[in-house]
């Protein structure tokens, strides 16, 4: 028990502080923030008694060792909030101090005995004190303000006059040189981390580098790819994401189809990385030299299109870490490696590694060095392979050693796996997430699903990123929808979230046929086989892909999660919902048939009053998908949608002229 010498020094600092806002978990994690963005903190601040309370917010920027302070401005009711750049990427760390302020109190007591005609000569000289008190731990001309200020008080009524003049001015003296000896600091500071604008808005198109040539049955090349950024760039991709680039072992290899065993032309799975060529940090040959890798990085950034590289943390039996470091993977008791396994599903061209084993440290610094090698590479957008079954511990560490030297580094996590296993993930530092929405069907699924994603404080450190399909997913309505169903899927991947992606050319292709009945995987899947994709003409959905992007980055309202909010709408198989732009200048609102084979109308209800928009006042709603406007009046007006034709409306919502 704490001595009661502890317990009194502890009661001198009056001042509590609580709910401090933004923050996760009580400053366990960083808080999530773009940098340029302008940071709202807000606290509750309050003492026991009466006394006049202040509070500052101390923040400091990456790299510093000295606190900035900004005064907070009391709301009322104990409420105190005050705001902050993010100048620069990277983190930052912000704290509150709150005091109590002995002069200000002083001050608001004379004001009502002067305003009651009350004696105040003594108060005058309490004043002169606490005057003096400032002057003592002031420097320069402070100190010599303050002094004469002490000198005026102290001559009583004859210096009330003067004082009621310059108040003002002591005031600020005081606030300046105030005694802050027993405040209260919030310990440990708070974190946030400020973030390139790509975390909050991308769009991401994957494809097997080994599938871009243009005969069908030759093995793809960086340069093959380079073939493909003028189109991907015309449909308004910023982001190219490539499974893993390694070598593949060919131990276990698997044949077409997952097939156990391999036919001697068989290119295995990209994921069974390494072989007596290298590993982690090599390039598989039939890509190309890491000079064709240089090159095909620098045309796509001259594009705007940012690549993502594949971290995924396992190896092949033939990667020289096997043989190299066999105390980094589990041993059985035979002596033998255990391979993968998610049963019932067998990987045997996989081991994983032990990051608990004797070799855990030397395998933790080899594998962050893994990361830290293609950032070297000027890479800064990495997709990270099932992160949930490595330990918390180990991404915490590695995206933390990262991103301090390239804090510009976006990680997203491919991680299927339950709640609050991806929302911990988040919390480590993934600037990204996969979500659930690959199979949120119905509109009372999306409705619950995005509301939870979107309205509570998981919006501070959980960013979504929608992906309608995957190489490890051909979901059922893709199966059987038609080209309704992948239109629909797009536009909601693409609106109801700042970040989405497709698996591009079976997207674009209408790919739906799988492996076996009941089976999300893809009959002929590019995971095992070559694939050859002829996009010497438009694509199936390339004009639709294309009209989606465009509308997202002329939008802003589409780049931000913020404000997302569904709408009323007397059909449960239409979904409506809108987005706003933060300066409110720009609406779009967003509407969806879900049923991909029938037609389907109704009546949606829109917060007009909400909007600025009178209940009388005509409005203009443009489609950006098909380029048609209506008029509309009122909050609620009539859709209809045939999936056959066009299944969505994504309308840029106007007052009329």
């Amino acid at each position: 028990m704490d001595s009661p010498d502890s317990r009194v020094e502890v009661c001198r600092q009056r001042v509590a502080i609580e709910n401090i806002q933004p923050t996760v978990d009580c400053g366990r994690f960083a808080v999530k923030r773009l940098v340029g963005e302008t940071v709202l903190v807000r606290a509750d601040v309050f003492a026991d008694g009466h006394d006049v309370v202040r509070a500052v917010l101390l923040t400091r920027p990456p790299g510093a060792s000295d606190w900035r302070e900004t005064p907070m401005t009391d709301l009322g009711n104990d409420a105190w909030q005050a705001d902050f750049s993010l100048a620069e990427l990277g983190g930052y760390e912000f704290t509150i101090e709150g005091w109590v302020d002995a002069f200000a109190t002083w001050h608001r007591d004379l004001k009502k005995r002067l305003e009651a005609g009350q004696e105040v000569t003594v108060d005058l000289a309490i004043g002169a004190q606490l005057v003096g008190e400032a002057a003592q731990r002031a420097r320069g001309a402070d100190a010599q303000s303050l002094r004469h200020w002490q000198q005026t008080l102290a001559s009583g009524s004859a210096g009330l006059e003067t004082y009621r003049a310059g108040a003002a001015e002591l005031d600020e003296l005081m606030a300046r040189n105030a005694d802050r000896r027993l405040a209260t600091r919030c310990e440990p500071p708070r974190r946030i981390t400020a973030d390139p604008s790509r975390a909050e808005f991308s769009s991401w198109y994957e494809l097997f580098p080994r599938s871009c040539a243009r005969e069908a049955g030759r093995h793809g090349t960086f340069d093959d790819c380079r073939a493909w950024l003028p189109r991907l760039a015309e449909m308004g991709f910023d982001v190219l994401y490539m499974p893993p680039i390694h070598p593949i072992g060919l131990t276990h290899r698997k044949g077409k189809n997952n097939a156990t065993v391999a036919a001697p032309d068989d290119v295995g799975c990209p994921w069974a990385i390494g072989s007596s060529e290298g590993g982690h940090k090599s390039i598989d040959a039939q890509l190309g030299t890491l000079a064709d890798f240089r090159r095909f990085r620098d045309e796509a950034r001259q594009r705007g299109i940012e690549l993502a590289l594949d971290i995924a943390f396992q190896c092949s039996p033939d990667h020289p870490y096997a043989k190299e470091h066999p105390e980094w993977f589990r041993q059985r008791p035979d002596g033998t490696i255990q391979y993968a396994e998610n049963p019932p599903k067998k990987y045997q061209d996989i081991y994983p590694f032990d990051f608990e084993g004797v070799g855990a440290k030397a395998l933790w610094q080899e594998l962050t060095d893994v990361v830290l090698y293609w950032c070297s590479e000027d890479i800064r957008v990495f997709r990270v392979d099932n992160p949930h079954t490595k330990p918390f511990a180990f991404w915490e560490y590695l995206i933390d050693q990262v991103k301090t030297r390239y804090p510009e580094t976006i990680f997203l996590s491919e991680a299927f796996t339950r709640p609050k296993v991806m929302y911990r993930l988040a919390k480590l530092g993934f600037s990204q997430s996969y979500t659930y929405f690959t199979w949120r069907n119905t509109k009372a699924e999306l409705i619950e699903y995005f509301t939870e994603l979107t309205g509570s404080g998981l919006r501070d450190y959980f960013r979504p990123n929608l992906w309608p399909n995957t190489p490890d997913i051909l979901v059922e309505h893709l199966q059987t929808g038609g080209r309704a169903a992948f239109v629909a899927r797009l536009v909601l991947a693409g609106t109801l979230s700042a970040n989405y992606g497709i698996y591009g050319p079976p997207y674009e292709t209408l790919q739906s046929l799988p492996r076996e009945h009941g089976s999300e995987e893809y009959l002929d899947s590019e995971k095992y086989q070559l694939r050859s994709w002829d996009f010497s003409q438009p694509s199936e959905l390339q004009e639709v892909i294309s009209a989606v992007n465009r509308a997202r980055r002329e939008n802003p309202a589409l780049q931000s999660d913020a404000s997302l909010q569904f709408h009323e709408v007397d059909n449960d198989q239409l979904l409506c919902y809108s987005k706003r732009s933060a300066d409110q200048k720009n609406l779009i609102v967003v509407v969806v048939n879900l049923s991909f084979h029938k037609e389907q109308h109704g009546f949606v209800t829109l917060p007009l009053a909400e909007w600025g928009i009178g209940p009388e006042q005509p409005y203009r709603v443009h489609d950006l998908l098909n380029d048609q406007a209506f008029q509309w009046h009122g909050p609620r007006n009539f859709v209809e949608l045939d999936p056959q034709r066009v299944p969505a409306h994504i309308f840029r919502v106007s007052p009329s002229a």
